[in-house]
């Protein structure tokens, strides 16, 4: 049995949600823009109106089944985040080491110069915006935590951070662990 799947999502004041039990999906609305998702045919999603609340479950047919049961918690963790999205939303930040290395915007798309003899550019997905600080500090936020994720993931995938001189480009908190180089005579 899914102990996340078992939990209610408590929807706050302000968010719309719109569940269709029929063609299995769900639109929920906020602040900070509108989110989609059609859930699994092995789950059941409720939306009570009066509680404010949107409970998960598997019909009785299912029961046992694993898959059935893996995407219970799926499902729910997945609607939480959407309301969780509309109404906080969601961003990572990164951070640019290495000398020289810097970002800046360019119309809408993100332009990297990290040791290349050209700048890379990155167009951001819909509903996921970008801010640069003093030229080596990038906000990746939205709604979509899969959107901001993967987009600040491509960031990252322009240069990975590297163990001898830790240059590269980092999340924020993340350690590198440094290793140390060769060592020449004695």
């Amino acid at each position: 049995m899914s102990r996340i799947g078992k939990k209610a999502i408590q929807v706050p004041g302000g968010v719309k949600v719109d569940c269709k039990a029929a063609s299995r999906s769900i639109e929920v609305t906020g602040p900070k823009g509108s989110l989609a998702y059609s859930w699994h045919e092995y789950v059941e999603v409720n939306w009570d109106e009066s509680g404010s609340t949107i409970t998960c479950g598997v019909p009785e047919t299912r029961a046992g089944d694993r898959k059935a049961m893996a995407q219970w918690g799926t499902t729910r963790s997945r609607i939480q985040n959407m309301v969780t999205g509309v109404t906080q939303g969601y961003s990572k930040v990164l951070n640019i080491v290495g000398v020289g290395w810097n970002a800046k915007p360019m119309g809408k798309s993100l332009q990297l110069n990290v040791g290349y003899c050209h700048p890379v550019d990155l167009a951001p997905p819909a509903g996921v915006e970008f801010a640069i600080d003093g030229g080596t500090k990038i906000t990746v936020s939205g709604p979509d935590k899969h959107a901001v994720g993967q987009f600040a993931a491509n960031i990252r995938d322009q240069r990975r951070p590297e163990p001898y001189n830790g240059k590269g480009i980092i999340y924020e908190g993340e350690v590198i662990i440094r290793k140390q180089g060769k060592v020449f005579g004695a």
